[in-house]
């Protein structure tokens, strides 16, 4: 894991679990792979640890004998783990065709071999998870809006949140129409400017401080989350003009 730069007490809870993971798991241990923010070296302290565990088969005394060491990285270093067999990879990239673009776009292998080394879900399901995604973050949004708008406090954890899905549905949305973004949130930050290069600076702004720091600026939470759920909208109506 030298080539991943993260904190360090995040380092050594990760190898420690993935020491764990080829003792447990044995043979039937496929790869262990980093994805996400962590792959990329820009892991908040609020940030999750995304794992994927591949594996030929799912032998529930080998996983039994990591539940401790899971248990014990989740709790230290927020770790989330993903189990998937090596023969579900590709259908579960066609059936989630946005997490999987970023996956393959955003992972660092920490244990055996590359499994999404050449792993391309396709045109017509990236188009189609995309705006499903897209209508699905704006519905969950309204529901948030009509619950907890009246509060910043309540406000911040749901705009943090915010942040994968749509820099997620940004890059996607940026790589089918020929183009690319260094990240997703400059991909997000990209789009967002071509939309409303007047008004995009500061909801862009309270994005990242609900993201670092779980807070907002008082009085911002309201008028940002309306921001998102109408730039959500845009992007969906974009996506709508892919073939």
């Amino acid at each position: 894991m030298s080539d991943v730069q993260l904190p360090q007490d995040v380092a050594s809870g990760l190898a420690d679990f993935v020491e764990a993971a080829k003792s447990a798991l044995g043979p039937d241990l496929v790869s262990v792979v980093l994805f996400g923010s962590g792959a990329e070296g820009r892991l908040r302290e609020t940030s999750d640890v995304n794992v994927i565990v591949v594996l030929k088969r799912f032998d529930p005394a080998r996983v039994d004998a990591l539940r401790d060491p899971l248990r014990l990285a989740h709790a230290l270093i927020q770790l989330s783990v993903m189990f998937l067999l090596e023969n579900e990879i590709a259908t579960a990239a066609e059936a989630f065709a946005v997490k999987f673009s970023d996956i393959v776009a955003r992972h660092k292998v920490l244990a055996g071999s590359d499994p999404f080394l050449n792993l391309t879900p396709s045109r017509h399901a990236q188009i189609g998870r995309l705006k499903q995604n897209l209508l699905n973050f704006t519905l969950r949004m309204r529901e948030r809006y009509a619950l907890v708008s009246l509060r910043d406090e309540q406000l911040a954890p749901v705009i943090a949140d915010a942040a994968g899905p749509l820099r997620a549905a940004a890059a996607l949305l940026l790589t089918l129409e020929g183009r690319r973004a260094e990240s997703p949130k400059a991909a997000l930050e990209l789009l967002a400017g071509e939309i409303d290069p007047a008004g995009c600076h500061e909801p862009l702004t309270h994005l990242s401080t609900a993201r670092a720091d779980q807070a907002l600026p008082r009085g911002a939470g309201r008028a940002t989350l309306l921001y998102f759920i109408e730039l959500a909208q845009t992007l969906r109506a974009r996506a709508d003009q892919l073939n």
